[in-house]
């Protein structure tokens, strides 16, 4: 089932999500809703607050991304990108590594809206999949982008967050107005129910 993905503005961003201790029939059906409503909304990951869920939870799929590449060591040995997507992580903890790099984002909360952001080239992660089996692995280019932007959404951490002063206040009409939007958007909800 494809999930209306909350917007900029809606509280529930902001919300640090709670640790999944085990892999429930729910939480199985969220991870393929979410799975779901990223591929139909294009994006390469959603995390559960976007979805209106805080839990510890995100979704990642760069296979099909040509040209931002990415990396992936399993083990210490390089691993194939496609053999690995999409990615279940739960209860992500990741460890950066490398120096700090300029990338550009968007994210399916900000509807159009892309910056440059610096984040660490790459890093070590370690979580729980979708079967409840801990997993580890290091991640370079796109994909340890997508995994440190999925997991601030885990923490209630926004990608407008990591951006430069300068580059917030160049994007801040088009935040405001998505903000308010979304703030009109929820009071007239609760007039309605």
């Amino acid at each position: 089932m494809i999930l209306p993905v909350l917007k900029y503005g809606h509280p529930v961003l902001r919300q640090k999500g709670a640790r999944i201790e085990a892999i429930t029939p729910e939480i199985t059906r969220l991870i393929e809703d979410m799975l779901e409503t990223m591929y139909a909304a294009a994006g390469v990951g959603l995390a559960a607050q976007q979805v209106g869920i805080p839990l510890q939870l995100t979704v990642i799929d760069v296979k099909d991304v040509r040209d931002r590449p990415s990396t992936l060591e399993i083990g210490s040995h390089p691993a194939t990108i496609h053999d690995h997507m999409p990615l279940v992580l739960i209860n992500p903890e990741l460890k950066p590594l490398g120096k700090p790099v300029v990338g550009p984002e968007g994210c399916l909360s900000f509807p159009e809206l892309y910056a440059d952001v610096e984040r660490p080239e790459s890093v070590d992660v370690t979580a729980m999949n979708g079967r409840g089996e801990t997993i580890r692995f290091r991640c370079g280019g796109l994909l340890a982008r997508a995994v440190q932007h999925e997991t601030d959404h885990l923490h209630g951490i926004l990608f407008i967050d990591r951006m430069s002063s300068e580059t917030k206040k160049e994007l801040k009409p088009e935040l405001d107005v998505l903000q308010e939007t979304t703030k009109a958007a929820l009071k007239k909800g609760a007039k309605d129910q």
